[in-house]
């Protein structure tokens, strides 16, 4: 049996998220948005709530297209708010499609929205070292640089420590610990 990280549970879920997904640089505007959007979801909840339900938030939000969710109708954020097969917090749905708004605005101001966010790692993941979970920071400096820039640009649920689990997922923190089999990659 290959070694995992400490936070991998025997859910088969988790597994193939973490050995296929987790800690892989992203560089990609349309995965970079659903990771956001994922994240921004998970915040006070367990990611494993997330992972079990992120089917029904691809469907809910028309694959997760930044585009279309930009110009969201009252109608559509009201169909949300009823959909079980999503998380229906209010104030996390208004901040989905707020964000699709803000997303595009710096896509429009850089290029992409991943010149911008990788530009705060010069484009190259920060390779850790961790051997174990009390190691493993919830948030840094760099994730605290990150929330309030992108606070002030008007992203919502964007706190530090939502913004570490997001540059962990989308790679730009390698945090596999180090007896992990996926931190030599």
């Amino acid at each position: 049996m290959q070694q995992r990280c400490f936070w991998v549970t025997d859910s088969k879920l988790y597994e193939d998220y973490h050995d296929k997904e987790w800690g892989q640089p992203v560089f990609d505007d349309a995965t970079l948005f659903e990771f956001l959007i994922l994240e921004t979801f998970q915040a006070g909840l367990s990611w494993i709530t997330i992972l079990n339900k992120r089917e029904n938030f691809r469907k809910a939000f028309d694959n997760f297209d930044y585009q279309k969710i930009a110009i969201y109708p009252e109608s559509k954020f009201q169909s949300l708010l009823i959909d079980t097969g999503i998380i229906r917090n209010k104030l996390k749905i208004r901040s989905a499609i707020h964000n699709a708004q803000v997303f595009m605005e710096v896509q429009q101001e850089f290029g992409s929205f991943s010149k911008f966010i990788w530009s705060y790692v010069n484009e190259t993941p920060i390779h850790n070292k961790f051997q174990k979970r009390a190691e493993v920071p919830a948030t840094t400096v760099l994730s605290d640089t990150i929330s309030k820039d992108l606070k002030k640009r008007g992203f919502k649920f964007v706190g530090s420590t939502v913004i570490y689990a997001y540059m962990q997922a989308v790679g730009m923190v390698n945090d596999h610990t180090i007896d992990c089999f996926k931190y030599v990659e």
